[in-house]
């Protein structure tokens, strides 16, 4: 139940990253407030998410897959470029996340 819930963290933390850059600065209303409410259920999720996973893996997680999916989606929606260096960053991202899950709770 925990990886639901922190997947369910990462999914709200990235509608709100998204809704962030439709905001145009905060000026407008309506992708304001996707994400404050994004940011709030996200850290809501993240919390209880704690209560069974341990806080180096789960934020870890939560970090890792959240800035791995808005770059993904900074190519998708906004045309950003893929570079070799964003892709190295992904990899080593990704890659840092599988070793903290490597070494399990102790």
């Amino acid at each position: 139940m925990g990886y639901l819930m922190l997947a369910a963290a990462i999914a709200a933390e990235v509608a709100a990253t998204t809704a962030m850059k439709y905001s145009e600065g905060f000026s407008r209303l309506g992708p304001s407030l996707v994400t404050v409410v994004g940011y709030v259920v996200s850290f809501a999720l993240l919390a209880q998410t704690l209560k069974t996973l341990s806080i180096g893996t789960a934020y870890a997680i939560w970090s890792g897959v959240g800035t791995a999916a808005v770059a993904a989606i900074g190519l998708v929606l906004f045309s950003e470029a893929l570079t070799l260096t964003k892709v190295a960053g992904i990899v080593l991202i990704v890659g840092g996340v599988v070793v903290l899950n490597l070494g399990g709770a102790h």
